[in-house]
């Protein structure tokens, strides 16, 4: 099973709140790997809209994604491509 993390930087310009959020789970359950996010000292499951917004990720915070995996590759790198979607 692998196991792939990446920081990325949230670019999307609405961060990930309610309507952003509830699209990030959706997107992240498509894939059976599991996946966490980690803002600061806290890290939750990236496929709960309320672990996510309890992170209050912004436009621009920083989090690291660990994804593992059989399909962790093509996971992260979707997931990654989201956050950094400016979507104005």
């Amino acid at each position: 099973m692998e196991r792939i993390e990446k920081e990325i930087v949230v670019s999307n310009i609405h961060g990930l709140h309610a309507r952003p959020a509830a699209l990030f789970v959706q997107l992240a359950n498509q894939f059976d790997s599991s996946i966490m996010l980690k803002k600061d000292s806290e890290m939750v499951d990236g496929k709960s809209i309320i672990a996510i917004l309890s992170l209050g990720i912004n436009n621009g915070s920083v989090v690291r994604m660990i994804v593992e995996g059989n399909d962790a590759p093509q996971a992260i790198e979707r997931l990654k491509r989201f956050l950094e979607e400016s979507n104005d």
